[in-house]
């Protein structure tokens, strides 16, 4: 998260007829003392994170990281599906999928996820109060509440 706390109620700025993707993708530790089969997975993750952010001008657009007891999440945004496949097909990310097949593909001590949204102008919404940049505020930017979003039945027919 960003370190300056914009006060009061913002609301992400519209893209106009450009809709985004949201992409979580991470991991699940099952097994804690199988450290030789997900430490593999979990170390996989600094470089590609790493190679995301030199690929904002291919649509990469902004991301966050959770950790919570044995499950990492990573949310992502992108300007397309178009976007995320392409990295998808490169070289690191393809190699840590092979990795990962070969290590433990067939094994049940780790386990990998990710699910894919594809946001259309007009079917997302959002508001963010006292809060640093965060999520799709920072990925394309937020601007203040004003009467015509105020509401979210209003942030939702701005963008359509």
């Amino acid at each position: 998260m960003g370190k300056q706390v914009f006060q009061g109620c913002y609301t992400t700025e519209a893209s106009g007829e450009e809709g985004f993707v949201v992409f979580l993708i991470g991991m699940r530790i099952n097994k804690w003392r199988a450290v030789h089969q997900w430490l593999p997975v979990l170390r996989a993750m600094p470089p590609m994170i790493k190679e995301l952010y030199t690929y904002k001008d291919k649509g990469f657009l902004e991301m966050e990281n959770f950790f919570t007891g044995r499950t990492v999440l990573l949310l992502q945004y992108w300007k397309s599906e178009e976007a995320l496949l392409a990295y998808a097909r490169g070289e690191k990310h393809r190699k840590a999928w092979k990795k990962f097949y070969q290590l433990a593909g067939d094994t049940e001590e780790v386990g990998i996820y990710h699910e894919t949204y594809l946001q259309k102008p007009g079917q997302y919404e959002s508001i963010y109060g006292n809060m640093p940049k965060f999520g799709l505020a920072k990925a394309i930017g937020h601007t203040k509440i004003n009467p015509q979003t105020v509401s979210a039945r209003r942030r939702l027919n701005r963008h359509g």
